[in-house]
């Protein structure tokens, strides 16, 4: 927390103020429930939902200051259960809930809370999470069955959306929304 804090005053300082928090710092250690260790359900959670309740925490007082906004980064696996994931499922739906809690919440001060929850998207995520060149190839070839619109995403429609959902003149009466940016993959379920 200290740490946390300590970011958000060094932030301030340069730039003069808070307008905009956008919690997208994410980790994917997957492994099936029956053998999920504490260490990976803790990796998950620890930076997909702790991480963004800290940085919240943190930067409401200056958000309020100006009336600014939250804009988390979650996953369509928040909004939906996948083999082999579940603690990151569990840490994104945990997301989920932090922002629509904290919509309500911040509500009354003029700060708003959104979530973007995209699916596929070609990023490092994948690799980090141990996944092989081979493995990740293969990976974004089946995203293209696993997604209606048969692709990935680029990292900038993603950016486009937290831009708008920042931006208080084009998104100032949307809060507590959870918007998924996946192709329609969560309209198909899990396959």
């Amino acid at each position: 927390k200290a740490a946390v804090q300590a970011a958000v005053a060094k932030t301030v300082d340069g730039l003069g103020g808070l307008d905009v928090l956008v919690n997208n710092a994410g980790v994917l250690v997957g492994s099936p429930a029956h053998s999920t260790s504490e260490a990976t359900f803790d990796a998950n959670v620890n930076t997909n939902t702790r991480a963004p309740y800290l940085m919240m925490d943190a930067c409401f007082p200056l958000l309020k200051q100006r009336r600014g906004n939250v804009v988390n980064v979650s996953s369509v696996t928040g909004m939906q259960s996948f083999a082999n994931s579940m603690a990151y499922c569990v840490s994104k739906a945990g997301t989920d809930m932090m922002t629509k809690c904290a919509a309500l919440d911040f509500a009354p001060d003029g700060v708003r809370v959104n979530s973007v929850n995209p699916g596929v998207v070609k990023t490092e995520l994948q690799r980090r999470g141990g996944m092989t060149d081979e493995a990740y190839a293969a990976f974004l070839e089946r995203s293209k069955v696993t997604h209606p619109l048969g692709r990935v995403a680029e990292p900038d429609e993603v950016a486009e959306l937290i831009c708008f959902l920042a931006d208080n003149s084009k998104a100032g009466f949307i809060t507590g929304a959870i918007i998924p940016i996946d192709g329609g993959r969560a309209c198909l379920g899990a396959r």
